[in-house]
C-alpha cells in the first residue's frame, strides 16, 4: 500500500493553517511515508505480541514507579487516578495513534502527521519535542532501575559508584538496541512475563489481609497533598502511547496489526498498574511518607517475605532494561524516518553493516540520555512531562486538522466519532496537558523552555545548512530511486 502525501519539506518558511492537499511548492523534498521505510524492506518485522509487549514497555512496564501518587494524595485519589486517567488520557492517545499510524504507515510517525497537517516547521518541532521528551526518560530509566539495585547494594546509594553504574548501564543497553529490533521485541516479550509474575503472586498472595475501607483513605492526617507529584506520576506512568508510531516501517501489516496491539497494549499496562496498588493499599498499613519509588518491593516483604521482594527487585531491572530498550528504539526510528522524509541529514538514516540498525540515532540519543542524568529523578520527569505535552497539544491539533481537511483520506483504522466527538476526546486530555504544564517548577519551566526555543532553531539551522549546501539531505528523487 502507498500513501500519497505532499510534504513541503524543510525548505519554506512556517505555515500554519496552509492546506497541505493544495501545496506544490518544492516538490523536491515531497516524500511519502513509505520513504521512511525504505530502506527497511528487507528486514525482519515486528509481529503482534512483540509490538504489544514493546508498547507496554514504551508506557509502563510493569506498576514500578507509581508508588509516589499514593504518596502524594493517599490511596483514593492514587486508585481513582490509575482507574479514571487510563479513559481521560491513555484510550484517547491510544485512538489517535492507531487512526494516524495506520493512515500514514512509516518511521516518522507523528512527524508525518504534523508536516500533512500544518507543514515542515510544525512537522520538525513535533519531531524535536517528542525525541527530546523521550531521550530525558532514558536516564530516569535507568536511575529508576539502580534505586532498586541499591536496595541490594547499598554501594550504589551515592557518589562516584551511583553516577558509574548509571553511565554504563547505558552504553551496555545501548548496545543491545544496537543489535536490532526483531531482538529487542522478543526480548521485550521475556522481560515483560518475568517482571510481571511476582505482581501477580504479591496480589494473590494479599487477598485474604485485604480490607477494602483503606482503600477509600485520604491520606493521613497532617500531610499535605503534592498535586504536582501526584499528576506527574500519573502522566509519567500512562503516557507516550504514540511513541510506537515511529516504528510503524518496521512492522508487518501495521494496518492490520497497529489497532490490535495498541488496545491490548492499554488493557494490559491499566490491569498491571490498578491489581498491585489495591493489594498493596488494602493489606499493607505505613507511614504515607514510605511510598516512594521502590517501595512495591517492600510491601512484597510485608506480604509475602523477602523472597518476593527479591524477585520484584529482580523485577524491577529487568523492567527497566525494557522501558529504556523500547523508548531509545522509538527515538532512533524517529531519527531515520525524519532523515528519511528530509528535516535531518541523510547520515541520521545510516545503518549498521552488521545489525542494519540506525546506529547514528543510537549514538546521538545515549550521548543526550548520558548528558542529562546528572539531573534530579523528579526534575528529569517533570522537564520530560512539560515537553511532551507541548508536543502532544500540537498533535491533537495535527488529528483535527487533518480530519477537516482531508476527511477522504484513506484510513484503515478510523476513530468511530463525528468532528464533535473528536474535539471533546481531544479537549479532555489537553486540559490535562495544560495543567501538567500550569503546575511546573522554575527549574523545569528553564529546561523546557530552553528546549522549546532549541527546537526552534534547529529547523531554521537546517534550512541554512540545506541551503549552503553544507549537509546532504535526502530529495524525492533518491528516495524513489531507493523503493524501485
Amino acid at each position: 500500500m502507498v500513501i500519497e502525501i505532499q510534504s513541503n519539506g524543510i525548505g519554506e518558511a512556517p505555515t500554519m493553517g496552509e492546506d497541505p492537499t493544495t501545496t506544490q511548492s518544492n516538490q523536491q523534498n515531497s516524500l511519502s511515508p513509505s520513504a521512511a521505510t525504505a530502506s527497511t524492506t528487507s528486514q525482519k518485522k515486528l509481529t503482534l505480541i512483540p509490538l504489544i509487549f514493546i508498547i507496554y514497555f514504551e508506557v509502563a512496564g510493569g506498576p514500578y514507579g507509581e508508588e509516589p501518587a499514593v504518596k502524594a494524595a493517599g490511596p483514593l485519589f492514587a486508585i481513582l487516578g490509575f482507574l479514571i486517567f487510563p479513559f481521560i488520557w491513555s484510550i484517547p492517545e491510544a485512538l489517535i495513534t492507531a487512526e494516524l499510524s495506520t493512515a500514514f504507515p512509516g518511521n516518522g510517525g507523528y512527524v508525518i502527521w504534523a508536516d500533512q497537517a500544518f507543514g515542515p516547521f510544525w512537522g520538525s518541532l513535533l519531531g524535536n519535542l517528542k525525541f527530546l521528551s523521550g531521550v530525558l526518560n532514558l536516564p530516569a530509566l535507568v536511575v529508576l532501575g539502580v534505586d532498586y539495585v541499591k536496595l541490594v547494594f547499598p554501594i550504589f546509594d551515592s557518589g562516584l559508584p551511583r553516577y558509574l553504574a548509571i553511565v554504563l548501564s547505558t552504553l551496555l543497553l545501548s548496545f543491545l538496541n544496537y543489535t536490532g529490533l526483531a531482538i529487542v521485541g522478543y526480548a521485550a516479550v521475556v522481560l515483560g512475563i518475568v517482571s510481571l509474575c511476582p505482581f501477580i503472586l504479591m496480589s494473590l498472595i494479599a487477598i485474604p489481609k485485604i480490607k477494602p475501607h483503606r482503600w477509600l483513605s485520604l491520606g493521613q492526617k497532617g500531610v499535605k497533598k503534592d498535586w504536582s507529584l501526584y499528576c506527574n506520576t500519573l502522566f509519567w506512568n500512562l503516557n507516550f502511547w504514540d511513541s510506537v508510531s515511529t516504528l510503524a516501517g518496521e512492522v508487518d501489516k501495521p494496518q492490520k496489526i497497529f489497532p490490535r496491539a495498541l488496545f491490548a497494549a492499554v488493557t494490559l499496562t491499566c490491569l498491571a498498574y490498578l491489581f498491585p496498588l489495591l493489594a498493596v493499599t488494602g493489606s499493607v498499613v505505613v507511614d504515607q511518607d514510605l511510598w516512594d519509588s521502590g517501595f512495591h518491593a517492600d510491601a512484597a516483604k510485608i506480604i509475602a517475605g523477602k523472597w518476593l521482594k527479591f524477585w520484584i527487585e529482580v523485577g524491577a531491572v529487568l523492567s527497566a532494561i525494557g522501558l529504556f530498550e523500547a523508548s531509545l528504539s522509538s527515538g532512533v526510528y524517529q531519527l531515520e524516518g525524519m532523515a528519511n522524509l528530509g528535516f535531518l541529514p541523510k547520515f541520521f538514516a545510516k545503518r549498521s553493516k552488521w545489525f542494519k540498525t540506525p546506529w547514528v540515532g543510537i549514538l546521538v540519543s545515549t550521548s543526550v540520555g548520558i548528558g542529562v542524568s546528572f539531573m534530579s529523578f523528579t526534575d528529569i520527569i517533570s522537564s520530560a512531562n512539560f515537553v511532551y505535552s507541548a508536543g502532544m497539544l500540537l498533535e491533537f491539533a495535527s488529528f483535527l486538522w487533518l480530519r477537516r481537511k482531508r476527511p477522504l483520506m484513506k484510513r484503515p483504522y478510523k476513530v468511530p466519532l463525528k468532528m464533535p466527538g473528536l474535539i471533546i476526546l481531544c479537549l479532555i486530555p489537553s486540559a490535562f496537558l495544560i495543567l501538567v504544564m500550569a503546575i511546573a517548577t522554575k527549574i523545569v519551566y528553564l529546561v523546557s523552555g530552553l528546549m522549546i526555543v532549541g527546537g526552534i532553531g534547529f529547523y531554521f539551522f537546517m534550512n541554512f545548512c540545506k541551503s549552503k549546501q553544507l549537509l546532504k539531505f535526502a530529495t524525492r528523487e533518491e528516495v524513489e530511486e531507493g523503493e524501485g
